[in-house]
């Protein structure tokens, strides 16, 4: 099974790209998906999140309101890291099992989507890096107009990031996301072509 790992930084497009490989074969894991589960109500993660943070983070129906906790550690590094120490290990283990999951069943390629692979992971625990990528102002851009953040949060949360020019350097396949999306599929169908090219070089083995 060849492990790949997507990556990018905030707005640069992977969930596009996630759902091209979904659509042409690859096994895919959300480690978005994976970090809202491991704070479900009644998960220890999220009893350490109303403990550190305030239980008034809580909404009506005992779902944690992310909006708002992303706000409260807005610009603050060090509440930041805490939160990290919280949520990371719970997603990293239900990640482990996710992939021993993915290789039971026999995938040839799984593309796991993680925002922060270079942040709070070790890229060469992968067998292929894939960054998605875009001008910081591009992606500013879209956080303001697609999901209603504020220039303020836009610029809090991208700076929270690694700057992309040093993902690019440690990637092995970067997928530029700076045109239309027609653009952005011809590239990710490049990259799904790559990612083939390396299953059947795996299968042949060495030559004799």
């Amino acid at each position: 099974m060849l492990k790949v790992a997507l990556t990018g930084n905030v707005a640069a497009g992977k969930s596009s790209v996630l759902a091209f490989f979904e659509r042409w074969g690859a096994a895919t894991i959300d480690t978005d998906k994976l970090a809202r589960e491991v704070v479900l109500p009644g998960s220890p993660a999220l009893a350490a999140l109303y403990l550190r943070f305030g239980s008034d983070l809580a909404q009506p129906d005992g779902t944690l309101d992310r909006a708002e906790l992303r706000r409260r550690v807005m610009g603050d590094d060090e509440q930041r890291a805490v939160l990290n120490a919280i949520v990371h290990p719970d997603v990293e283990r239900l990640l482990a099992a996710r992939l021993t999951d993915a290789e039971r069943r026999g995938a040839g390629i799984v593309v796991c989507d993680i925002p922060l692979l270079f942040e709070a992971l070790d890229p060469a625990a992968w067998d292929v890096v894939v960054l998605v990528d875009a001008p910081e102002e591009t992606r500013r851009r879209r956080l303001i107009e697609l999901r209603g953040y504020t220039r303020e949060e836009a610029d809090d949360v991208i700076g929270a990031q690694l700057p992309s020019r040093l993902k690019r350097e440690q990637s092995d396949i970067v997928i530029d996301n700076d045109g239309p999306q027609e653009a952005l599929e011809a590239r990710a169908a490049e990259a799904w072509a790559a990612l083939q090219g390396a299953v059947r070089t795996r299968h042949a083995g060495p030559r004799r």
